[in-house]
């Protein structure tokens, strides 16, 4: 059983998979700015409850928002940008292995760090920030759109 038969993607486009993956990589860099605007103004702007299970506040300005001194907000940044930029239609038709395994392994990554953050939020600061929250589940739909780019590229590529 393959993944796009699970999704019931059986008929979409290698083309249109690409294109919503790039959609989903702008949304990131968007949330990944606002969060990095945040980090080095004041948490406070982030339009989010403060006295409660979701508490951005409590999120971003935790010790864990930073990994040696880099806010957590610019790595995200740096992900969604590498993310947007290695999904280009150029990297996608490209027929070379050192392309086209990096980005499974980048985005593979990019989600074992996004369920670390979750447990974070869940298990250390018992709270929830939504902006992060938009940033995780950006990072699952990008690897769920990845892993049907690959298989139906994999697919055409057989057929021809």
């Amino acid at each position: 059983m393959s993944i796009k038969s699970i999704f019931v993607f059986e008929n979409l486009k290698p083309k249109k998979i690409v294109e919503v993956s790039l959609v989903i990589s702008l949304f990131g860099i968007a949330d990944a700015i606002y969060l990095t605007i945040a980090h080095y103004t004041q948490a406070t702007i982030l339009a989010c409850p403060t006295t409660s299970f979701i508490n951005c506040d409590k999120v971003t300005t935790s010790s864990y928002s930073e990994i040696f001194g880099i806010p957590v907000s610019i790595l995200g940044l740096a992900f969604f940008l590498a993310l947007f930029i290695i999904q280009l239609p150029i990297f996608w038709t490209s027929k070379y292995l050192w392309v086209k395994t990096p980005r499974i392994v980048f985005v593979s990554i990019g989600l074992i760090s996004a369920f670390w953050f979750i447990y974070v939020e869940l298990h250390k600061l018992h709270a929830i920030c939504l902006y992060c929250t938009g940033i995780h589940t950006l990072t699952f739909l990008s690897f769920i759109t990845i892993l049907l780019a690959s298989e139906n590229f994999q697919a055409t590529n057989k057929k021809a």
